[in-house]
């Protein structure tokens, strides 16, 4: 079988996998991630984890026809139940919500799975936010971020690496309260969490673009709740009036930037 060919979305996540990983993909849906891991040398060995039947057996069929059924194991199971401690050391997890990321991640920790792990790569579709605070909460460090826009939808890939103090790499100095390298907008940790530490130091169109959007959909919540007069939706209001001044602020700061 000829190299897989990925999506935008995918290849970048693959860049993220460190050369000679022991490699876990959860959801791995047909299993094409694991594949070109491998066959492109990020990977030396893999583990392909899907809980549904169909896209289980896809995996299976992907794996074997790629000639690759002794280096990629491909298993059925719910997150990373499908790992034991210590087979792999680094895990990507795409294509769910920021919040099923953060479960999925939750409860592997709870149960040990993350041991030995030195790499997450994770792509969420929605809930970026939420997947930012698990990993501070869990003493995980975003390495990067990426942001890009495929067949209309945009999408954000986040690398974390565990904590290490002796190195420097700690969410206390990623987080810092400072100023944009653009501009002199003061961003502290609640305005990062929201909108990524290192893509507000390198904003990029699509970056704009999605914060643009997100600004109008909460002008039409807010225009939607003045109609109701409950205390409840009064607090709702200050909420999303605050949402929106952060990012408006952030947004009136950005350069000039290039697709």
């Amino acid at each position: 079988m000829n190299n897989v060919k990925l999506s935008d979305r995918l290849s970048r996540v693959l860049d993220q996998i460190p050369a000679g990983s022991r490699l876990a993909d959860i959801g791995s849906d047909h299993a094409l991630l694991p594949v070109a891991a491998v066959q492109g040398g990020k990977a030396v060995s893999a583990i392909a984890g899907e809980v549904n039947p169909g896209p289980f057996e896809a995996a299976k069929r992907g794996v074997a026809e790629a000639g690759l059924g002794r280096v990629i194991d491909v298993r059925r199971g719910d997150g990373l139940e499908v790992l034991e401690a210590g087979e792999a050391d680094c895990v990507t997890v795409c294509g769910m919500g920021g919040a099923l990321i953060a479960a999925i991640l939750d409860r592997g920790t709870a149960l040990g799975k993350l041991h030995g792990v030195k790499t997450l790569v994770l792509q969420p579709n929605v809930g970026e936010e939420i997947l930012r605070a698990w990993l501070v909460e869990h003493d995980w460090v975003l390495t990067g971020e990426q942001i890009l826009e495929e067949d209309g939808k945009i999408y954000e890939i986040l690398t974390a690496a565990r904590e290490d103090a002796a190195a420097g790499l700690t969410n206390d100095a990623l987080y810092r309260t400072r100023k944009l390298a653009h501009g002199e907008l003061l961003c502290d940790r609640e305005r990062m969490l929201q909108m990524g530490p290192w893509l507000l130091e390198a904003p990029n169109a699509v970056f704009a673009a999605k914060w643009r959007s997100e600004q109008a959909k909460l002008e039409g919540i807010l225009q939607s709740l003045s109609r109701s007069e409950l205390e409840s939706a009064e607090e709702k209001r200050n909420q999303i009036r605050g949402r929106m001044t952060l990012i408006s602020e952030v947004l009136a700061c950005l350069p000039k930037v290039k697709p």
